[in-house]
């Protein structure tokens, strides 16, 4: 008995030991009931964008349709943008937009890419944070005042220093004389791109250094290991390794540009014209078309164009949005397999 005693006396207590300790509270016994009323509300909001959505669409076919009913598909590629004869096209607005948005991008890319870079890996510590803050702040400018600015200072500053130069160079040259041509006013795409360009760069930049900074130590580490530079760091593992977000936040930049309204209105030069494509040359888009025309049309054919080439704004936002979604999802797709 002496010998079987301890053995007894472990199972009791493990037994013991095996029992909870206490019920669990009454908070916890109507934790399902909080989680259904919570999955309800937060479908309800998403049920609720989506009919946003749906009445924002409907709400401007409707508005678009005399002008979907005279033109229809035709109205994408008239360049025809006449009030008094009553005769409306958007290609001219739609180039407008697209174009400004392309150049912005051009511009502001790499230099998000090397404001990132510098912040994560080039920047001392005391500079990094406060400069890493002064750059987001520059997404808290209103762009009102990009617009001025870019109308009172950056207009001339173009037309006086880059502008001129470059004609009095490329002027004779047939396919860069075209495109360097109009007066030096310093209104134009490359002007209204540029100042897109500035105002976007914030968001690209800061999404690209937040996702930058993800990427596993180890990784970078064994590659300067193996001798590699920064820019072989930077584009041979960082790149690879964060390739879904950087392709966000660029797209994040697009959007930004394709709907912004007051700088491309102060600096686009509000002409629909398509008799030159010179980045020099007074241009028109969407949202300056709305923001000039929109108070003063009258019911009709004018104010349905309007409202149609919001449709169209609406739909290539819509375009561009679900063409990253899809490479997002061939990207996520690719993970892991050689690139």
């Amino acid at each position: 008995m002496a010998a079987t005693l301890p053995a007894n006396t472990f199972g009791q207590e493990s037994m013991e030991r095996s029992e909870p300790a206490s019920r669990p509270p009454a908070r916890a016994a109507r934790g399902p009931w909080a989680d259904r009323l919570f999955a309800g509300a937060a479908l309800g909001a998403a049920l609720l964008t989506l009919a946003l959505l749906a009445g924002i669409m409907v709400s401007l076919v409707i508005g678009a349709a005399p002008a979907i009913q005279e033109y229809g598909l035709s109205f994408l590629v008239r360049s025809e943008w006449d009030p008094v004869q009553n005769r409306y096209g958007g290609l001219v607005m739609i180039y407008g937009t697209l174009m400004s948005s392309a150049i912005a991008l051009l511009v502001a890319v790499p230099v998000s890419f090397g404001i990132a870079l510098f912040l994560t890996e080039l920047s001392p510590r005391w500079l990094k944070r406060p400069l890493g803050t002064a750059i987001e702040l520059l997404a808290a400018v209103p762009s009102i005042v990009y617009g001025m600015w870019g109308l009172f200072v950056f207009g001339p500053i173009l037309a006086t220093f880059v502008q001129q130069p470059l004609q009095a160079v490329f002027g004779q040259v047939p396919l860069l004389g075209a495109l360097l041509s109009g007066p030096p006013v310093g209104l134009g795409l490359l002007s209204a791109g540029v100042i897109l360009a500035i105002m976007i760069i914030p968001f690209i930049a800061s999404v690209m250094r937040d996702v930058f900074e993800v990427t596993p130590p180890m990784l970078k580490e064994s590659a300067y290991a193996l001798g590699a530079t920064t820019w072989e760091v930077m584009w041979k593992v960082v790149l690879p390794y964060t390739k879904t977000g950087v392709v966000g936040g660029v797209m994040l930049g697009l959007g930004r540009a394709l709907g912004e309204t007051m700088a491309v209105t102060f600096v686009i030069g509000n002409m629909n014209q398509l008799n030159s494509l010179s980045l020099f040359e007074a241009a028109n888009s969407i949202t300056s078309a709305l923001a000039n025309e929109f108070a003063e049309a009258g019911p009709g054919l004018h104010q349905a164009s309007l409202i149609y080439l919001g449709l169209v704004l609406f739909f290539i936002t819509f375009v561009v949005l679900s063409l990253s979604k899809l490479l997002l999802l061939r990207l996520r797709r690719g993970e892991g397999t050689k690139s």
